[in-house]
């Protein structure tokens, strides 16, 4: 496949029908609420309906899904279920199930959600084209399961999209990874954010509703190749708790942990998503964290 986004429609067309694997998940929930926004049809299908670990999910999916049908792929079992051998084989028993899947029907369009997990953590600025290098069971997994599926929907011809974004936050977020999520969590349970070291590491944080954003630009596009999802402007984690505690109040502490690692800074050259996209523009960090805190203040009163 290419490297580069390609646009089978260069006119955006509503996809007739979009299959989302993996409905439970952060990014599956918000990706419904725009497709429903949108007014795109969809259905949205998760392990306990269909489980991918079982291989009687491949005919399942056989009987659900069309060959009219843009299918998103977000079912993975992320680092907080698991970061042993056994999680990662599960993983890819998923993605062999989904193959055998597309060895029996042609579906429209795919688009597989991965990770910047994959890319080399010592290369300090990230493109679609940078070098994938794993550094652990979960990047290797993303980097097994693009291969699977990349040869799978080139023999089968269909359109593939590798979708990959940095690190998520929202107000629903389903993981504890560090970051903006946890340092709410934190923050409004024990008004306490821990950073490690001083937290200068520099980090890309996107807004989930600016991920949904983009899987609907590429599901219009039905876009094949590569797109990082990412807001193209890194910051320390430091200045992410501070404007966390900020917004959460005046009592919440900043402390910090000796390090246990090297530092390590990560940003993303965003132009190939401006040539692809040049309308959508990303959420300030600083509105994306607001509209996150209101949601959460809403969901801990109701």
């Amino acid at each position: 496949m290419t490297i580069m986004l390609e646009h089978r429609h260069t006119t955006p067309q509503k996809p007739r029908r979009v299959v989302v694997l993996g409905a439970s998940g952060f990014i599956a929930r918000d990706l419904r609420r725009e497709l429903a926004k949108r007014e795109i049809e969809h259905r949205a299908i998760a392990s306990d309906e269909i489980d991918l670990l079982k291989p009687e999910s491949v005919g399942q999916l056989e009987m659900t899904l069309s060959e009219n049908d843009a299918l998103v792929i977000t079912s993975c079992l992320t680092p907080d279920k698991g970061k042993d051998v056994a999680t990662l084989m599960k993983n890819l028993t998923m993605a062999r199930h989904v193959c055998q899947l597309l060895e029996r029907i042609r579906c429209a369009h795919i688009i597989y959600i991965s990770s910047d997990a994959v890319y080399d953590w010592r290369e300090s600025l990230i493109r679609e084209s940078s070098v994938r290098q794993a550094s652990d069971l979960y990047s290797l997994m993303h980097i097994a399961r693009e291969q699977m599926l990349t040869f799978a929907a080139a023999k089968s011809k269909i359109p593939l999209c590798l979708f990959c974004p940095c690190a998520i936050y929202g107000a629903c977020d389903t993981h504890n990874s560090y970051g903006p999520n946890r340092f709410f969590r934190t923050a409004m349970k024990d008004r306490t954010i821990t950073l490690f070291g001083g937290g200068e590491e520099t980090r890309d944080h996107i807004y989930i509703e600016d991920v949904s954003r983009l899987l609907d630009f590429c599901l219009r596009h039905r876009s094949a190749g590569i797109i990082n999802a990412v807001s193209g402007k890194a910051v320390t984690f430091h200045e992410v708790a501070s404007r966390i505690a900020k917004l959460v109040g005046p009592d919440v502490k900043i402390e910090c942990l000796p390090r246990g690692g090297p530092i390590t800074h990560r940003h993303f050259d965003v132009t190939e998503r401006i040539k692809a996209f040049p309308s959508f523009s990303a959420t300030p960090l600083e509105n994306g964290l607001a509209a996150s805190f209101l949601r959460l203040t809403e969901l801990h009163q109701g």
